[in-house]
């Protein structure tokens, strides 16, 4: 049995094991549930250039720290196509207007810095996953024809045109080692963004689906999943307040219902607002894979207590049934800010000036799970007055592996398996048996 602990003070610290009779409260295993697919994070022109400004030698660690399966393990990650808020400006794979036929579409921007970055992610992860999105159309094929805010325009010669654009972005990018498994039409479908974004209802994404995407990949023998998704909603806006995005039914159900859009859906992916709805799909779509496309990203400060709501945000999709969380930014020059002027929290900080790396605390709680929570692994819900600060797992080769929680400024005695452990305050946990 092993025993990782993480305070604000000593992260990932090894603890000696002991024996006591302290009166503890039991974490009681219950029912065994998904299988999970795996962890990872969303490949981006910023983090990429933050990690170039470290000596080649510090960035291979980190980047094998990260990727290889003797540590972290990341095997499931995102990639933008086109701008996502992150790229260090903001374009389109072709931004030639009227290109219905995607003559002029081109990936070379992303052989600057996409490609190179899942390049050397995959040298040390040969086997990762990559799941993909635009944040923004070309804009020409929108109205109005800017990166932020508007739609797609809804004409079946532009409909058409934007599905080849997809065809061409997969065709090309596994041209280059780098294929694309999974495939979601757009980030943040409810969200009318000042970065790049674009607006969907669910009657354009289901004739989108069903009658321009879906028939084209599988006329050319394109085996990548469609996911609907990613589903950013409802959400409830405070400053305006009231509700936005469609609802379940407006939106996913518009979809489902339709049997010919329906069959060429492999899964739904959620963020944000999306958590929102995770009972509703749980309970009508129980045999529809879902995974947490992105990690809601803080404000930049890399607060310790930030790794307290993402532990929530975990064993809420997680125990909801889906079968892999995906962290937002690898890495940002510390006092990042994106091109629209928002700073946000990182696995990894760079200082640019002296070349050195800071691990912040999100860091460590993805590296509570993915370093020992193995592909193929299945979630065992846990049970007692403790099951909503514990989550178990077990892997394909038999071991258990419990994350828990104590988000309380006293210690607090829990039981597993027979053996007491005594959770510093505020401390996050692997146990390993």
């Amino acid at each position: 049995m092993r025993w990782i602990m993480t305070t604000e003070e000593r992260p990932f610290e090894e603890v000696a094991l002991s024996n006591n009779n302290t009166t503890a409260i039991p974490i009681d295993l219950g029912e065994e549930k998904q299988s999970i697919h795996g962890f990872g994070a969303c490949f981006s022109e910023l983090g990429r250039d933050a990690l170039m400004k470290l000596p080649q030698e510090t960035r291979l660690e980190a980047m094998e720290e990260l990727f290889s399966p003797e540590y972290m393990g990341f095997n499931f990650c995102r990639v933008p196509i086109g701008a996502n808020d992150f790229a260090s400006s903001w374009y389109s794979l072709n931004e030639n207007e009227g290109d219905l036929a995607m003559e002029h579409f081109s990936i070379e921007r992303d052989k600057q810095c996409i490609l190179p970055f899942i390049r050397e992610a995959k040298k040390f992860s040969p086997d990762l996953e990559l799941f993909a999105s635009p944040w923004s159309p070309p804009t020409w094929m929108k109205q109005p024809p800017v990166y932020n805010f508007g739609r797609l325009k809804n004409t079946d010669e532009n409909l058409d045109a934007y599905a080849l654009y997809f065809q061409k972005f997969l065709e090309a990018f596994a041209a280059e080692g780098a294929a694309v498994q999974r495939l979601c039409v757009q980030n943040e479908v409810f969200a009318d963004q000042k970065f790049p974004s674009c607006l969907w209802d669910g009657t354009q994404m289901r004739d989108f689906i069903r009658d321009h995407l879906g028939p084209r990949l599988a006329e050319n023998g394109l085996d990548t999943e469609i996911w609907l998704g990613t589903i950013n909603g409802p959400f409830f806006d405070f400053e305006m307040g009231n509700w936005h995005g469609q609802s379940f039914n407006d939106f996913i159900g518009t979809v489902m219902m339709d049997e010919k859009a329906a069959s060429y859906i492999k899964g739904f992916a959620l963020q944000w607002g999306g958590k929102h709805i995770l009972s509703e799909i749980e309970a009508q779509y129980p045999d529809v894979e879902i995974i947490q496309s992105e990690c809601e990203c803080g404000d930049g400060s890399n607060e310790y207590k930030s790794i307290f709501y993402v532990y929530n945000l975990m064993w809420n999709y997680l125990r909801a049934g889906a079968t892999a969380f995906v962290y937002w930014n690898i890495a940002l020059e510390a006092d990042a800010v994106s091109t629209w002027g928002w700073k946000q929290n990182s696995l990894l900080s760079v200082d640019a000036k002296d070349g050195t790396l800071k691990h912040n605390p999100e860091f460590y709680i993805m590296k509570h799970l993915s370093s020992f929570v193995k592909p193929g692994a299945h979630l065992l819900t846990t049970s007692g007055r403790w099951a909503a600060n514990s989550m178990a797992f077990r892997n394909e080769d038999g071991s258990l592996v419990y994350i828990v929680v104590n988000p309380f400024e006293e210690i607090i005695n829990v039981t597993i398996d027979g053996q007491t452990f005594a959770l510093a305050p505020r401390s996050l946990s692997t146990m390993v048996l």
